[in-house]
């Protein structure tokens, strides 16, 4: 079976903490809510493709847990292949989200096996015709980094890559062997500074100097900004009601690649990634909130 797209990244379970305030060192704060929701960026965003109708597959590695067995079932629910998931000994990755009444986030990482991911499936990834990388931890092993590198290095399809604040302090040279391949690169607006050196304009510049055919860099509530080096666009996001900001960016990256893949111009990729992302913050989870296809079907033609 071909599959459209398959993500690369940490599979975690998110625990998200509604809170009061998000408390700073020796304060308190009190909290409204505990829920738990499957979660990684990867992962969210394949699931995002997956709800507009593409087919999806997934490399990963979880602990035999009952974390493992809830972000393996969640990806099946969602219609994912999980052939490139492996279960391993050891625990599941958790991350928990601590989020405000204005739905802003604090984000604490348990990566677990996350971190240990040596060996792929080169045929399971050969079946897709776009991969999509998303950062991993690398507290305790550098492995998944490298075994990522290893599978761009031969990978033949197109790459897109959502390098997150963890990759992108690493700085562009030790990111260049996947950014010089990528055909679409989704840092936010802080990434892109800290991974260039450069605001986000002059980021994206750099970026597609080295190798990038497309940056679409996101701007949180101001929406975001997409260039190919000959067209650029500064697209305002979709106003909604803010619950929980927890997937939105990987939300956009669903979005956006779901109409590179169907042909849409890259203003148009833009403005899907915008509304996905939309949806995506009026509920609480990176994926509660994820629409279908009939409820963004008709975005292409909106006016900005």
């Amino acid at each position: 079976m071909v599959l459209d797209v398959i993500g690369f990244g940490a599979l975690n379970l998110d625990k998200v903490l509604k809170v009061e305030k998000i408390p700073r060192a020796d304060e308190e704060s009190y909290i409204f809510s505990v829920s738990q929701h499957p979660g990684g960026s990867a992962s969210n965003t394949v699931v995002a493709l997956s709800r507009l109708g593409l087919k999806t597959g997934y490399i990963g590695k979880v602990g035999k847990d009952l974390e493992g067995e809830i972000l393996i079932k969640s990806l099946k629910d969602e219609g994912v292949n999980t052939e490139g998931v492996e279960v391993s000994e050891g625990r599941s990755g958790i991350a928990i989200d601590i989020v405000d009444k204005q739905g802003n986030r604090a984000l604490l990482v348990d990566p677990g096996v996350n971190d240990f991911i040596e060996e792929v499936d080169e045929q399971y990834i050969e079946k897709s015709k776009f991969l999509h990388l998303t950062s991993f931890v690398c507290m305790l092993s550098n492995k998944s980094f490298e075994t990522q590198k290893k599978v761009v290095k031969a990978y033949k399809g197109d790459i897109s890559f959502d390098p997150g604040m963890l990759y992108a302090a690493r700085g562009l040279k030790a990111m260049l062997p996947i950014t010089k391949k990528a055909r679409v690169i989704f840092p936010s607006e802080g990434e892109v500074e800290v991974l260039t050196g450069h605001d986000y304009k002059k980021g994206a510049e750099v970026l597609l100097e080295d190798g990038a055919e497309i940056v679409a860099v996101k701007l949180g509530a101001k929406g975001c900004y997409v260039t190919d080096g000959s067209k650029s666009y500064e697209i305002p996001a979709v106003k909604t009601k803010v619950v929980d900001t927890t997937g939105a960016g990987d939300a956009f990256c669903g979005g956006f690649l779901y109409g590179l893949l169907k042909g849409k111009s890259l203003k148009e990729c833009g403005v899907l990634g915008n509304k996905v992302a939309a949806y995506c913050i009026g509920c609480v989870g990176a994926r509660e909130g994820l629409p279908g296809l009939e409820e963004i079907k008709n975005v292409s033609t909106r006016q900005i």
